[in-house]
């Protein structure tokens, strides 16, 4: 038998806070006006290999150890473009255009969703213990008092601060930790399914799937397309 749910963690970017624009529009965008053409199966295909890669994969640990400035993001450039079905060639030939397109166009504002702020209050006021388990390298707590968050939270977690990783069971077992719950009374909400879901399922945590743009409709774990849709999975 389940234990009553305790804790409720958070992932922080693309989960709690969101860049707007959304970079991989931007980024189809910039690729269709240099004349390239794909799909949207192509883009829902480039979205996901995104998510892979950030999840703490062999590719971005090789890069980030191989290109340093605006060379890593070349690179990036390079591989989202065969992600979304350009030749290898090809990507060669116009990665440093589209680098160069997305340093010109894409200048995100940080965005919390007003739904996002109004399930935290709910959680809050119902006695949760609420943290935010992050992929960053650096501590955060900062920048969410800048998107007025920090309140909410009993904690925060950067895997810098532990050299741990999300998909790595280590970075949840320490959010455990600062929880003071066990792994079954607590529940991890992300949107990356390759770092957020593998990985908190590893550490035995309950993983709840925040997809609403459904890249991951195979996902075998508790999804939601909005914050709306959250409480009915604590009933």
């Amino acid at each position: 038998m389940q234990k009553q749910i305790k804790a409720v963690l958070f992932d922080l970017d693309g989960t709690l806070r969101h860049n707007i624009p959304n970079g991989g529009d931007v980024f189809s965008k910039g690729a269709r006006e240099i004349g390239l053409r794909f799909s949207d199966e192509d883009r829902v295909r480039a979205e996901r290999w995104e998510h892979f890669y950030f999840a703490s994969s062999f590719e971005i640990k090789k890069d980030i150890n191989e290109f340093k400035g605006d060379a890593f993001w070349v690179n990036f450039s390079r591989r989202k473009l065969v992600a979304l079905g350009c030749e290898p060639k090809e990507a060669i030939n116009v990665c440093e255009r589209m680098s160069h397109y997305m340093r010109e166009h894409y200048k995100p504002q940080s965005h919390v969703f007003e739904e996002s702020r109004a399930l935290l209050t709910s959680l809050q006021n119902d006695g949760y213990i609420l943290g935010v388990i992050s992929n960053r390298e650096e501590p955060f707590h900062e920048e969410l008092k800048e998107l007025k968050l920090d309140s909410y939270f009993n904690f925060s977690l950067a895997g810098g601060e532990v050299n741990s990783f999300k998909p790595e069971p280590a970075i949840f077992k320490h959010g455990l930790e600062r929880a003071g719950v066990n792994a079954d009374e607590a529940i991890y909400v992300g949107d990356n399914y390759f770092a957020d879901i593998i990985g908190s399922h590893r550490a035995g945590l309950m993983p709840v799937l925040y997809d609403p743009g459904s890249l991951f409709p195979e996902a075998a774990c508790a999804v939601i397309k909005s914050f709306d849709e959250f409480h009915k999975l604590l009933k």
